[in-house]
């Protein structure tokens, strides 16, 4: 049988290894992302970011078990900061969600970012529909917090949840970093702080004053305090609010043909890319095209369109 099909069939060690490939970018994945893709398009993506220090890791394990007493499956994504020197990922997100470990109804997945921006790792998309294709009924993507790079997040899940925290001047970085944009839910964590009231009220003014269309969703606030398990029901009550109302307003149509494009696009410019970089790597002209460049004998901007004019012609 192949990986593919192992995984339709519940494997989980099987799904370990492709994402693993996955991660490492072999091209051998590629085939069997190619057999699981039909069988995905039934997962509910939940995305969770927020700045570091605002407890989502916390707040993730308290929503997996929210979940699992629903009698739900949960799959998580917990995208970690990859180290400059090693490459390796800091995996501080599976300590945290350590009491999951022996529970089958759990699979943790820690992606290093590799420096991609955008709070996602390259490899998230794909790793997401491995979980998808298996049957998983939920699959929580926890990202980076990388401040304005973060919107990312909102292109793949179906409801994005933004985690602040009192104290931190959350409400100078939401409006730095657009986070306004990227929330269908905000979560106010560790809400027993003295300056919660406060970020709670600014968030509310910042959601009255961005005023969302009518027939649109409106973003609700909520308060948690994820250490002692406050507010985590509530939260859950919320965020199936807001899937029900995509599924009944019919943005979740919408939603899927978007990000279908999304990824089509970010594919075919990965594998351009790559066809033309080798081409003109293995030909010996990208060595001399970027001493040409360095020299200043031409610049970047003719020669790119020279190399765009040769491989692409009418």
């Amino acid at each position: 049988m192949s990986l593919a099909e192992r995984i339709l069939a519940g494997d989980v060690r099987a799904a370990a290894r492709l994402m693993r490939f996955i991660d490492d970018g072999l091209d051998c994945a590629t085939p069997e992302l190619k057999a699981l893709y039909p069988h995905t398009g039934k997962a509910f993506i939940l995305g969770i970011t927020g700045p570091p220090g605002a407890g989502k890791s916390t707040l993730t394990d308290k929503i997996i078990a929210a979940y699992r007493q629903r009698g739900k499956r949960v799959a998580v994504v917990a995208i970690d900061p990859t180290s400059p020197f090693s490459g390796g990922a800091i995996l501080g997100d599976r300590i945290r969600m350590n009491r999951h470990a022996t529970d089958e109804g759990v699979f943790i997945r820690s992606l290093g970012t590799r420096g991609h921006l955008g709070g996602l790792s390259r490899s998230t998309v794909d790793v997401v529909n491995v979980f998808d294709a298996m049957g998983w009924d939920l699959v929580i993507v926890e990202t980076v917090g990388v401040g304005q790079d973060e919107v990312e997040i909102v292109r793949n899940a179906h409801t994005s949840l933004v985690v602040m925290v009192p104290g931190l001047g959350d409400d100078i970085q939401a409006i730095k970093a657009g986070i306004l944009e990227i929330g269908d839910v905000f979560v106010v964590n560790k809400a027993d702080r003295p300056d919660a009231d406060r970020a709670v009220r600014d968030l509310a003014t910042m959601i009255e004053m961005n005023h969302p269309d009518e027939g649109e969703w409106w973003p609700s606030v909520m308060r948690t305090v994820a250490q002692k398990g406050e507010g985590i029901e509530e939260l859950v009550e919320k965020i199936e609010e807001h899937r029900r109302f995509l599924a009944e307003s019919g943005q979740l149509k919408h939603f899927e043909e978007n990000k279908s494009a999304l990824r089509f696009e970010e594919l075919l410019r990965d594998q351009l890319f790559r066809q033309v970089r080798k081409r003109i790597s293995d030909s010996g002209n990208l060595a001399r095209t970027i001493e040409a460049i360095a020299r200043r004998e031409q610049d970047p901007y003719s020669a790119v369109e020279e190399i765009v004019a040769l491989h692409f012609q009418k």
